[in-house]
């Protein structure tokens, strides 16, 4: 199996001993995590794209409008997470 030194700052590798956290698994699942969320990031570019060449780029009325919806969706998530 390859191995990876990886290097903490003092705080990080404090909390790991402090609450015995499993420092190769953690990495491991923020490995997978990280590349996860960049394929999907890779994916929703993609079919933005394709979807401003099939219905053209949206105006400025309709950002705005995306933009108040985002807004309450983060608040209410938000709002839930409490």
């Amino acid at each position: 199996m390859p191995r990876l030194q990886v290097y903490l700052p003092d705080e990080l590798y404090k909390l790991l001993k402090k609450h015995r956290l499993p420092a190769s698994e953690l990495l491991q699942e923020a490995v997978r995590a990280e590349a996860r969320r960049q394929e999907l990031l890779t994916e929703s570019d993609k079919y933005v794209a394709e979807l401003v060449a099939r219905v053209g780029k949206p105006t400025a009325r309709q950002r705005a409008e995306a933009a108040t919806v985002v807004k309450k969706i983060v608040a209410r998530s938000r709002r839930k997470a409490r």
